[in-house]
């Protein structure tokens, strides 16, 4: 073991780890929440490169409370009210029935599994109902299941974080006011009056930003801190009042800000989003490295029926019992039912309530914190793992997205997206224009009738299902605009766009698609000419550079190439993927070269 002194060189330390088990995720295609775990417990008590509680002192604790506030505000960010438009009842079953039934049964097993204390059982039932987006969100991310199943986890895993907390202080409350003696009543009505107080508070923060961006009152580049300092100021206001308030205070703030309309959403949303992942990191790593060995040999053998209870009994039923009487298919619940992974919020409130009600001489809370970090171990591990197989065994893994989605339905983009189609991939052509999208249902190609940009449209498609964007309309400015707004969502890499004239482009705005960067125009007039899409093998006996050679003397132009894993690469005019032995390059070649009609015929 060895320790480093310097705590700039821990906070450097505890980013890079983060950081880098994120991207190890990425990379691998393992879950990055059980990556993350493991990171910080290696760096923590394993390696004793970290000692959170010595190294931050007094700091730590705020620092969760104001990460985990901005971490629940990105999240509310994304809840969308059209969203429930296919999940709402399920969302209103997982809130209002699921979360009663799953304190109830939690409580339950608590008293009779782990043997807690009944009034401690209940104060630990109430933190065990939430899930929480600093874990679900990663998790879907990685994830390509149907829309419906993403909401109902988004919105439970969201909206379910404040609520056990105030569960939790309500319980809290309980106990330190005498228990039997205490009045039950007040202390109810202390919790809703304070809940109520703080969504007045985060919605009128909301309303008054909003309003304040439209209106011009702020300039673009003060838009973002000024954002995040109301956060925190909003979350600090509402935990005066009394505790953990304030989750629901930013929570209320970031679901009422992205139901309105505001002339920055997306540039502040990026924003909110990369912050979150340095904070989600950062989080990770800093609680799962104070799990020291004094807590491991806390945690008693009684926990492990609570484990087993808690996964295989209390999750599952409250699931099913929640959504009874949906239409919602069982396959989908049993999905549902099995995802509940628990993070940042259930560990660091049962870490807060764990040392008041011990400082309080509350008997058997010195088990609250192994029994804790238990659950978010078993839980990160055992859905982090299985969540993938399980939804493909279930029906619901929509595999990895291999599509191409064309913007522009001209009668280029309509031959080419039929070439891709007959491959074998999903195609999808969209544009604005329903007469230019007659031909492209003539051709037997699947459309999207709007503008691609337009958020109303965003129920309709599903991004994950298309490996490549090409942004194929005459109007430059446009393909610069679909391509400069969805890199982000797509990858940058993902994105290219055909020019109205022969000249390369800006990265940001996306690749030029074409190693010559050919016009739309130009792509239009060979057409006519009779020119056609084809496919080469490239082997050991004809090379790529055979194949350059080719294209060169006929004067074709190389499209893409696919890989032999599957995974397609556009050639374009900064770019020009590898090709090697195994790959199949896709090319737009003249009608007087037999071998290009050959290959032509053999491809259709």
């Amino acid at each position: 073991m060895f320790a480093i002194d310097s705590l700039l060189v821990k906070i450097a330390l505890i980013g890079v780890i983060g950081i880098g088990a994120q991207w190890i995720a990425w990379r691998t295609g393992r879950p990055a929440i059980a990556l993350m775990l493991i990171a910080g417990i290696l760096a923590g008590p394993v390696l004793g490169l970290i000692h959170p509680e010595q190294d931050f002192g007094a700091l730590r604790e705020p620092f969760i409370k104001l990460a985990v506030a901005v971490i629940l505000f990105e999240g509310g960010l994304t809840l969308k009210f059209r969203e429930l438009r296919h999940a709402g009842v399920a969302v209103f079953m997982l809130v209002f029935v699921g979360v009663p039934v799953g304190w109830a049964l939690g409580t339950a097993a608590a008293y009779y599994g782990a043997g807690l204390p009944l009034e401690i059982a209940a104060l630990f039932g109430g933190i065990m109902v939430v899930t929480g987006p600093t874990v679900v969100v990663p998790l879907l991310r990685t994830l390509n299941i149907t829309p419906r199943v993403k909401h109902m986890l988004k919105w439970e895993a969201i909206v379910n974080d404040p609520i056990g907390a105030l569960l939790a202080v309500g319980i809290y409350a309980y106990i330190t006011h005498g228990g039997a003696q205490a009045n039950s009543v007040a202390i109810v009505t202390d919790v809703v009056a304070a809940s109520l107080l703080a969504t007045l508070i985060g919605g009128g923060a909301a309303f008054a930003l909003t309003s304040a961006f439209v209106r011009g009152w702020i300039p673009e580049y003060l838009k973002a801190p000024v954002l995040l300092t109301t956060v925190i100021a909003a979350f600090v206001c509402a935990d005066l009042i009394m505790h953990e308030t304030g989750l629901i205070t930013v929570t209320v703030m970031g679901v009422v800000m992205a139901n309105r309309e505001t002339d920055s959403s997306h540039m502040l949303m990026r924003f909110k989003e990369d912050l979150t992942v340095l904070l989600v990191s950062g989080v990770f790593i800093i609680l799962s490295a104070t799990l020291d060995w004094t807590v491991v040999t806390n945690f008693q053998a009684r926990f492990v029926i609570f484990l087993v209870l808690l996964l295989f009994v209390v999750r599952p039923l409250t699931i099913m019992l929640a959504l009874l009487f949906t239409r919602i298919p069982f396959r989908e619940r049993l999905f549902v039912a099995w995802i509940a992974p628990r993070g940042i919020v259930a560990a660091a409130v049962t870490g807060l309530f764990a040392l008041r009600l011990s400082d309080y001489g509350v008997p058997g809370a010195e088990a609250l914190v192994p029994l804790s970090f238990a659950v978010v171990i078993a839980t990160i591990f055992a859905h982090g793992f299985t969540a993938q197989p399980f939804a493909r065994w279930l029906g619901l893994d929509r595999g990895k997205g291999d599509g191409v989605l064309f913007v522009g339905a001209n009668a280029w983009a309509i031959a080419f997206a039929r070439f891709v189609k007959d491959q074998g991939r999903d195609v999808l052509i969209a544009d604005t224009s329903p007469l230019a999208l007659r031909q492209a249902r003539r051709a037997g190609l699947p459309v999207h009738h709007g503008d691609i940009l337009d958020e109303t449209h965003d129920d309709h498609l599903d991004m994950g299902q298309y490996q490549q964007l090409i942004a194929a309309t005459d109007n430059d400015a446009y393909n610069a605009l679909v391509c400069s707004e969805l890199a982000p969502e797509v990858g940058h890499g993902r994105v290219s766009r055909i020019v109205g004239e022969a000249r390369p482009g800006s990265q940001r705005r996306g690749r030029v698609l074409t190693l010559a960067g050919t016009p739309i125009e130009e792509q239009l007039d060979r057409l006519q000419a009779g020119w056609t899409f084809s496919r080469t093998k490239i082997t050991e006996k004809f090379p790529y550079a055979d194949y350059v050679a080719r294209m060169k003397a006929t004067g074709g132009d190389s499209l893409a190439v696919v890989r032999a894993s599957g995974d397609l690469a556009v050639f374009s005019v900064q770019h020009r993927p590898g090709v090697d032995a195994g790959d199949t390059i896709w090319s737009f070649v003249p009608p007087d070269d037999p071998q290009a009609r050959m290959e032509a015929r053999e491809a259709s």
